[in-house]
């Protein structure tokens, strides 16, 4: 192992890892950073391990003369802080666990280490003392630094890792560049970006494997065969700069730096002797062949139907890992999660390898089972169900623990066809769009006609500013500068398009009803976002009739909780059928779920007595198995607040005395079946089979990070007396095939009756 220097930087065409370069084999180490001078009493601090960028990575500690790690155990963000301030940072902004970096190798220096936060130096801290450790290398502890330097700090953070040898970026160059070529790009000339700028990779021993790894870092699942006899005749018409070659791959690895490989020394007369620059051609997966207008390709074509996808990711390519087993969508745990299981994951659903391997519910908490753990990849399956694994039992792990990934993708440019104005800050501001064709290019402003936060949801995506907190009809408020045309109206998205061009619009005549850059469409977007589950079990455990009183429903009447058929009723006497049930709502996002009206404009209800925050909350419906609704219940306004939480979880809203009103992340709202409105008005509904149909947010009125799991089902037997209610699931936690089977069974097992 020696030290490198760092290169860092972003580029503007690719999205890939930030990784660490060096010059060549025959450069000279970088002096190690000078020893601390107070209270480190000779030791010396560096970051490790991969993927990271400068000011993250695994903390290692040279005491004596020997590199070694810290242990896990009761690391907190105060060790962290000290452990920055150490290597030259500020501050720190988050500590990992579980060897996050890869582990270490020789001592384990420290472990129990337990810091206020304001020592300075580690060796103020608690720990079980030098070299005294019960940890193996998998619990290697890192540290996320803030990107700022200490006054004075010049010089002294020296990085080294643990190959000799990195690539920091890779890039397709096409051959031809004449023309304007479509993005993404999948064939061209692999290119290495290097201190003295981009340079060319020798196609010396350049095998299928080295390809696949380079395809996996620019987004692409996989690679494919290159017409070479082309790209040789125009080698030899062209001037090359080679920078590398003996690239040798396994074919496994997640970025081009962890391959064997060699730089050319500056003084090498004789690069690339009778070879040529290497070439590389990709497979586009599914979505992207959809989105540039190609027939999708054997390659990425799926077989049946998907085992494995990602939830509550606020970009393509990112979020939870949910597998299907049994007919049943579950999570994994994040024990032994990594690179590799990643990767495997992000090439099945048509992405390029793993930027990273997520670990302790960072795209939020799912619910219900979790199928698998210590899952166990090489890299080289091309399904995550062909990897070793564990099953697990509940007291194994907890959602708390949901494994995530985020992947490498193409890069497409449609960042560059959007942008927003007027805004007090990057994140919201009056929606332009580009059109036209180079030349004739121009930008223009969205009629504010039905736009809502599907389209914004799009919006905010296509512009990599994650969530969307409001899709906005009216910005008068945001000056909009000299763009005041309206370029496109009638936009109607599904909220899963890459981009606003791929949702429904008016395509030729632009359509307003409203006029005028005042009501043209704005967003408001955000990094995180809420998340609403249905706990479906209870729904089931407490479903009940209740015949009540004509003289106990005048409150429910005024807030529209019955049937239609009631107005006509020889009120106050007679009665009304209810099917009851608890309802208890869960926020499992990732930021909490707030109301989108204001306080002030909530609205007093004396019969229950408290404020209703929003409109509509919940739809309650009674459908036939081909889906007709032969009866609903819907919460007319909601009260939102946290009813309880889980443990470590605090309370925040209450909506007694005018509370603020909202639902915690980690917390739930809990509406029991004996209060007003819980309920559907069935009087008149005839005996038959039913499927009972729970919606939450059912207009999108208030932003989520997945609306597909706002929706519950069960299925109903009524017989004119009784009523059933069995199955009960989230709309999407089934296989297609058993929502398929749910949809057209007509008894019910649980209980005997047929």
């Amino acid at each position: 192992m020696r030290a490198v220097s760092v290169w860092y930087c972003c580029p503007w065409g690719l999205l890939l890892l930030h990784c660490l370069c060096s010059f060549s084999v025959g450069s000279p180490s970088p002096s190690i950073s000078p020893e601390k001078k107070v209270g480190s009493q000779g030791l010396r601090f560096r970051l490790a391990g991969f993927p990271r960028k400068p000011y993250e990575g695994r903390v290692e500690i040279q005491r004596a003369g020997e590199w070694g790690t810290i242990c896990d155990d009761d690391f907190t963000l105060q060790a962290a802080h000290v452990l920055c301030r150490e290597l030259g940072f500020t501050e720190a902004t988050g500590w990992t666990h579980s060897a996050k970096y890869g582990p270490g190798t020789g001592r384990i220096w420290l472990d129990n280490l337990s810091c206020r936060g304001t020592e300075g130096s580690v060796t103020e801290c608690a720990s079980r003392g030098w070299g005294n450790s019960d940890c193996t290398h998998d619990e290697d502890a890192g540290v996320i630094c803030k990107d700022q330097r200490l006054p004075g700090f010049s010089d002294s953070n020296v990085i080294e890792v643990e190959h000799q040898l990195q690539v920091e970026e890779v890039r397709l160059r096409p051959a031809v560049e004449w023309g304007r070529r479509p993005l993404p790009v999948t064939e061209g000339l692999v290119e290495v970006r290097l201190p003295e700028g981009w340079s060319q990779v020798c196609d010396k021993g350049w095998s299928a494997h080295n390809s696949h790894v380079v395809c996996g870092m620019l987004g692409f699942p996989g690679e494919k065969r290159v017409n070479m006899a082309f790209y040789r005749m125009l080698a030899q018409k062209k001037q090359h700069s080679f920078g590398l070659h003996s690239v040798a791959c396994v074919g496994t690895e997640a970025h081009l730096s962890l391959c064997s490989l060699e730089f050319y020394r500056a003084n090498d007369t004789t690069r690339c002797s009778g070879g040529s620059p290497a070439v590389v051609s990709c497979v586009l997966g599914p979505l992207y062949a959809t989105f540039t207008g190609q027939k999708k390709q054997q390659h990425s074509k799926p077989q049946g139907e998907a085992r494995v996808r990602l939830k509550g990711g606020a970009h393509q390519g990112e979020g939870r890992v949910e597998v299907l087993k049994a007919g049943t969508w579950g999570t994994v745990c994040d024990r032994k999660w990594d690179l590799q299981a990643a990767s495997v994951v992000c090439r099945e659903l048509g992405f390029g390898t793993a930027r990273e391997a997520l670990s302790g519910a960072r795209m939020g908490q799912g619910m219900g089972a979790i199928h698998l753990s210590e899952v166990r990849c090489s890299g080289q399956e091309p399904s995550l169900w062909r990897c070793p694994s564990k099953n697990i039992t509940a007291e194994d792990c907890s959602h708390s623990q949901d494994a995530g990934v985020r992947c490498n993708l193409p890069y497409t440019g449609v960042e560059t066809k959007i942008r927003l104005s007027g805004g007090r800050s990057r994140y919201e501001g009056r929606v332009e769009v580009q059109i036209g064709v180079p030349g004739h290019l121009r930008w223009g402003l969205i009629c504010g006609d039905d736009w809502g936060t599907l389209e914004a949801m799009v919006a905010c995506r296509q512009l990599g500013l994650g969530y969307a907190n409001h899709g906005l009809q009216e910005t008068w408020y945001w000056d909009s500068g000299n763009v005041t045309e309206v370029v496109m109206s009638g936009v109607r998205c599904t909220g899963s398009e890459l981009s606003l061009n791929q949702c429904a619009h008016h395509s030729g005549h632009i359509t307003c009803k409203k006029t005028g850059t005042r009501f043209t469409a704005g967003v408001i977007c955000s990094e995180t976002a809420s998340d609403l589950l249905l706990h479906s079990a209870l729904v089931q455990e407490t479903a009940y009739i209740e015949d009540r009183p004509l003289h106990m429903l005048y409150c429910a009447a005024e807030e529209n909780c019955l049937a239609s058929s009631a107005r006509s009723a020889n009120w106050p006497y007679g009665h009304r059928r209810l099917l009851r049930f608890s309802s208890q709502i869960h926020n499992l996002g990732r930021a909490d779920f707030r109301p989108k009206a204001g306080r002030h404009s909530w609205v007093w209800h004396e019969c229950h007595g408290h404020y209703h925050s929003m409109d509509i909350f919940t739809h309650y419906d009674i459908l036939t198995p081909n889906g007709t609704k032969v009866a609903e219940g819907h919460k007319a306004s909601f009260c939102l607040e946290d009813t309880e939480c889980q443990e470590d979880v605090s309370k925040r809203y209450e909506c007694a005395n005018f509370g603020e009103q909202g639902i915690t992340v980690g917390c739930w709202d809990l509406y029991r079946h004996d209060i007003d409105c819980q309920w559907i008005d069935i009087t008149d509904v005839k005996p038959g089979n039913y499927i009972l149909q729970v919606v939450i947010n059912p207009n999108f009125e208030v932003a989520e990070s997945d609306f597909t799991n706002n929706a519950m089902k069960c299925n109903c037997k009524y017989d004119g007396h009784r009523i059933w209610v069995h199955n009960c699931h989230i709309g999407d936690a089934f296989s297609e095939e058993a929502n398929r089977r749910f949809e057209r069974y007509p008894g019910q097992t649980s209980n005997q009756v047929v």
